[in-house]
């Protein structure tokens, strides 16, 4: 049985929720309890306050768990990065008031910051050959400036629109954030096994999210150039359509690639261009 920790409630709470039902692994309903075993998979799910998710997974308390990497690198607890998940997004910047006059991290010298990220600020500002003093507070730090606790804070930021309502304005990223998968370093040989199976299902589900199934009409003798323009999975399936001197072709590609490339697969002499979402990518 492999125990993973997961946000009790807070922004990745459901995303991670979501990426596990997405990987099949169906979960009893956890109600007020702050655990639950999977029926199908040897999983039994902890849901904890993030703050204390890495540190748990250091001493073995639970064996992986999915956090935000800003917490992991605050925390900065022994564990391993497995992989990236691909949600829940943000950036730790510095904010300042719109009066400040910000001209680089040397306008910081002597200045005090509010932030609940006392470990990070501190080696970004360290590496810059900055002193300043950090006051650390818990929640709300973008009201700081308004009540006296700080001259300027250092906050996660989502669409910055929270910065915007409280008059301040993002001047420097510090640490670009998402939900990671991270675990012990000391698995047993078991519990490694059952988390790289763990692992292939999220990796078939993260490859979809981002992946279209396309299928488009071509006149025979434009084939090679469609072709070339597609960075799909190997080579495209062609097959003759009923009209003489006409294929369907079939591919998988990135939504990010279509959308570049569907102007020139036009313009290359495609029709009828279906895009199609894909529930799982098995490499």
């Amino acid at each position: 049985m492999l125990r993973i920790a997961i946000q009790k409630s807070g922004r990745l709470s459901e995303g991670s929720r979501k990426l596990i039902a997405e990987s099949g692994i169906e979960v009893e309903q956890i109600g007020a309890r702050l655990r639950s075993a999977a029926y199908n998979f040897p999983l039994e799910l902890l849901y904890l306050r993030d703050d204390d998710i890495p540190q748990y997974v250091a001493d073995g308390v639970v064996d992986a768990a999915i956090v935000g990497r800003n917490i992991v690198r605050e925390r900065e607890a022994e564990v391993s990065v497995i992989r990236d998940l691909g949600f829940g997004r943000c950036r730790l910047s510095l904010a300042v008031p719109k009066a400040f006059a910000y001209n680089g991290p040397q306008s910081l010298q002597g200045a005090k910051i509010a932030t609940s990220y006392p470990t990070i600020l501190g080696g970004y500002l360290s590496s810059r050959g900055v002193s300043a003093e950090i006051q650390v507070i818990s929640g709300s730090v973008e009201i700081a400036p308004t009540i006296g606790l700080g001259d300027v804070v250092c906050d996660l930021v989502s669409s910055g629109s929270t910065l915007m309502s409280n008059g301040l304005v993002e001047v420097e990223t510090i640490l670009e954030s998402e939900a990671v998968l991270i675990a012990s370093p000391t698995l047993s040989g078991e519990k490694a096994a059952i988390l790289e199976k763990f692992l292939f299902r999220i990796n078939a589900v993260l490859r979809a999210r981002n992946t279209k199934y396309i299928t488009l009409n071509t006149p025979n003798d434009s084939i090679a150039r469609i072709v070339e323009l597609l960075p799909g999975m190997k080579s495209p399936s062609v097959l003759p359509l009923n009209i003489p001197g006409w294929s369907s072709l079939h591919t998988v590609v990135s939504e990010d690639d279509f959308w570049v490339i569907v102007e020139k697969l036009k313009g290359a002499g495609a029709q009828g261009i279906l895009v199609l979402p894909i529930e799982k990518v098995i490499e």
